[in-house]
């Protein structure tokens, strides 16, 4: 173990001597600060912070993850090609103990940044309540909309039943439509088609219509605090004061529909279209056994479009980010900052366990290219598997059994982005912290890649 941190300690200090280390270090000691004063959001001191939240830390994430990619590789690759590792390795040390030393070496100092930069988002955010005028208004939308960890629960999916789509089919059918509208179209596409249509049909409100979400297991932290309705309005056609005037109602719809009297929260609020609103509701109107139910009332005298939300279209943890959901305090805003915090440690973890395997069998130039060609792939991964579904079938069959599956087993960073929760102040829970350290079982695996190749590995080749 002696032999381990030794090592560690000598690649702390190559790591430090890097000139980009340097040069990352100043540009986050600088751009940090600046962002601080400088961002401006949406003009309020909520903005402000989300702004600064959002590009500090994104900010943060890429320059150490490039950092870690070009350090760990150069720590490995020049002791190599200067010959420096035939001196450690003639002595009484392992070539497992060489290669766990640089990376015990490159996880200190990420550690030490992460801590450090983390600590000045941090800082910055907590005091600037104290230092920049804010009213009592803004004070208490700070503490429930940011300053929280507020856990989401969607409503219950919407059912679409085989008996509505084959009625839509027969009724299409004996008007002879199905041709004009899905040409070519096999029956099970055109159902699975109908299904599309017939969902989002539910999911819209007409003009003098309404519609009902109903939540269950809504479980407030404090009974007293409110809890608040997410959703985003979309529109058929856009009003000319880009505004919806809508009526909404929320309480236990259960004793409605049985005839029996219940108190019910009743307000007329008016919302823009095409952007994230949240309004406050009294937890008092949450059922006993967590039940809520919440309607939404497109007002015929002031809106002449129809309304369309969105429910999400993973039913999962990593749930779509744009569905109507209920949002409740169930923790702090520190506690989820430093779990975000170990989120983001997770992928640094990663990415100096990858940078290490590359650097064990390729140069250092093509090894920095693999690691930023992997590191970019888990970054964008969920794009790069939409971006299937648009290929033709043909190709959709090649990369469906390649690529997409080499991509689906890899890590996915866009699917646990601590920024988007921190910004919105919604809860990073110990199961999204669970599933994120699966990065680690991954970094297992390619160290120990890395062991092997690197046992077997004939360095005289490398420097003849």
């Amino acid at each position: 173990m002696h032999s381990v941190l030794a090592i560690a300690s000598n690649t702390l200090k190559q790591a430090v001597r890097m000139k980009l280390a340097l040069v990352f270090s100043l540009l986050l000691l600088i751009l940090l600060p600046v962002m601080a004063f400088g961002v401006t959001g949406d003009g309020t001191l909520k903005g402000r912070l989300q702004t600064f939240v959002s590009y500090g830390i994104s900010l943060v994430s890429l320059l150490l993850s490039l950092l870690t990619i070009f350090a760990a590789i150069h720590t490995t690759t020049s002791d190599v090609t200067q010959r420096q590792v035939y001196t450690v390795l003639t002595k009484p040390i392992r070539r497992w103990e060489f290669l766990l030393g640089k990376f015990l070496g490159i996880l200190t100092l990420n550690s030490v940044l992460l801590v450090l930069f983390g600590g000045i988002i941090y800082g910055v955010v907590m005091a600037a309540p104290r230092y920049l005028p804010v009213s009592p208004a803004e004070a208490k939308e700070l503490h429930d909309q940011f300053y929280t960890a507020r856990a989401r629960v969607l409503a219950r999916p919407i059912v679409v039943t085989d008996e509505e789509i084959q009625a839509e089919y027969d009724r299409l059918h004996n008007n002879q439509m199905l041709d004009q509208f899905f040409p070519g179209a096999s029956v099970r596409k055109l159902k699975e088609r109908l299904r599309g249509i017939i969902l989002s049909r539910k999911s819209s409100v007409i003009v003098g219509g309404q519609r009902l979400w109903e939540f269950d297991d809504i479980r407030p932290q404090d009974p007293n605090e409110d809890i608040f309705v997410r959703f985003k309005l979309d529109v058929a056609t856009t009003p000319p004061d880009e505004q919806i005037y809508a009526r909404w109602a929320a309480g236990d719809f259960r004793k409605v529909r049985r005839g029996e009297e219940t108190l019910l929260f009743e307000r007329d609020l008016k919302h823009p279209i095409r952007t994230f609103r949240e309004f406050a509701l009294p937890s008092e109107f949450i059922a006993a056994d967590g039940y809520l139910g919440v309607l939404f009332y497109n007002r015929p005298q002031l809106n002449q479009t129809v309304v369309m939300f969105s429910d999400g279209k993973n039913r999962d943890k990593a749930a779509d980010e744009q569905s109507f959901s209920i949002l409740y305090r169930a923790g702090t805003f520190t506690g989820n900052y430093l779990r975000g915090m170990l989120v983001l440690f997770f992928r640094l973890f990663f990415l100096a366990a990858l940078a290490i395997w590359a650097a064990t069998f390729l140069s250092f130039p093509v090894a920095v290219l693999l690691a930023l060609v992997l590191f970019c792939t888990v970054s964008i991964s969920g794009f790069i598997l939409e971006s299937f579904t648009y290929m033709g079938k043909g190709l959709q069959q090649i990369y469906g059994g390649t690529i997409e599956l080499i991509i689906q087993g890899l890590p996915q960073f866009d699917k646990y982005s601590p920024a988007n929760y921190l910004v919105d102040g919604k809860l990073i829970d110990w199961a999204m912290v669970n599933w994120a350290s699966w990065t680690l079982i991954w970094a297992m695996l390619l160290m120990g890649l890395a062991l092997a190749i690197f046992h077997y590995k004939e360095l005289a080749r490398d420097t003849s």
